[in-house]
């Protein structure tokens, strides 16, 4: 088996001296690859995933044959430090059962590796599309468990800013299993004057809150919008807000301008559209939170009052029809020679966006 990385057998390292779920980790320095070969080996197949600034690979302790995940963060860059720092900033404090955990953390010169619990149950949309099944009643447990975690986190001041259905995945294959919320790289923990309103021009466009398209200060309350978004998704396989051309897709999230027309919504309860629409709202002073979210009639009774329908045909179509088309526009992307990353991609357009067309115009 082959350690973590070749190119980090020269690297100088430290196990960071950190308090993860109570847990208190001892300093330990010497060469990098030689200790983290003594607690992990890769697995077949090791990689996860990848994203702009880190990768994910799936390892085994040497001593429990216990898989975890190690997230690898290039910290090189000042983004890769910022999207690391903030990562770590929310992991450390936070203990939910609906939340990743984060077991060990090891640093190089320009690597943060994250040891964490490894989830195995695929992407919550995979999921869908692979169940054969999904009514209303399984919606709500989904949102159950995504709810209890958010409340968690906005009870300790910490908000995620990029809640979307990538950044929510099953803990195990299992019918029985928990929801994880992931990805943390863009949450925010407030600031040490108490301030906890945020202007940071950040999230994926499709889940992006009217406020921050208006660049003015915002609260926790884009999670909840977000939400909403990934709960229209979740019982339709359609987005809500959904344009190419990104100026038209942000007019649209600023007037709120969605609808129910189309499969399957004639066979989806008032009560589920309701909660939509309580979570869609523009004024982030009128939105739920998530706190009230949980207490919202459809969630309590667990959609007890809907037809129980089978949405599964019409989601699963929808969400295909979505991802081959998003396939094609990535591979048109690609061949106009295009080579930024994603994330960073996405911030550029959106700060263009924002920068050439007067508020007036998007409104």
């Amino acid at each position: 088996m082959k350690g973590i990385s070749p190119v980090d057998r020269d690297g100088d390292f430290k196990m960071s001296s950190s308090r993860t779920r109570g847990h208190s980790w001892k300093l330990v320095k010497g060469k990098f690859h030689t200790n983290i070969q003594k607690f992990f080996l890769h697995t077949e197949d090791p990689l996860i995933g990848r994203g702009s600034f880190s990768r994910v690979v799936r390892v085994e302790h040497r001593a429990t044959k216990q898989p975890f995940a190690i997230k690898i963060i290039e910290t090189k860059a000042k983004e890769g430090r910022e999207v690391c720092e903030s990562e770590l900033n929310v992991l450390r404090r936070v203990s939910h059962r609906n939340i990743i955990q984060l077991m060990e953390v090891f640093e190089s010169h320009e690597r943060v590796y994250m040891v964490m619990e490894l989830a195995t149950g695929g992407e919550l949309f995979d999921r869908i599309i692979a169940k054969g099944s999904f009514t209303e009643r399984d919606a709500t447990r989904v949102l159950q468990m995504v709810l209890d975690s958010i409340k968690y986190l906005h009870s300790l001041g910490i908000t995620h800013r990029d809640l979307k259905p990538e950044n929510l995945l099953y803990y195990h294959p299992g019918v029985d299993s928990k929801i994880l919320v992931t990805d943390f790289g863009l949450a925010s923990s407030g600031n040490k004057a108490g301030d906890w309103l945020m202007r940071t021009t950040c999230g994926t466009p499709e889940y992006i809150a009217p406020e921050i398209l208006l660049r003015k200060p915002y609260t926790n309350a884009v999670d909840a919008w977000a939400l909403g978004v990934i709960t229209y998704i979740m019982l339709s396989g359609s987005m809500p807000f959904e344009e190419e051309n990104r100026t038209r897709l942000y007019r649209m999230i600023l007037k709120g301008r969605y609808s129910f027309a189309g499969e399957p919504w004639p066979n989806v309860s008032n009560l589920a559209k309701d909660f939509i629409t309580r979570l869609l709202t523009i004024d982030p002073n009128d939105r739920m939170t998530a706190s009230q979210a949980l207490k919202h009639p459809w969630i309590v009774t667990m959609a007890a009052s809907s037809s129980m329908k089978n949405l599964h045909r019409s989601i699963s179509q929808n969400l295909m029809r979505r991802a081959s088309s998003r396939c094609h526009s990535s591979k048109s992307g690609h061949s106009s020679g295009s080579n930024k990353s994603r994330r960073n991609w996405e911030k550029d357009l959106l700060e263009r966006n924002l920068k050439y067309q007067p508020h007036h115009e998007l409104q």
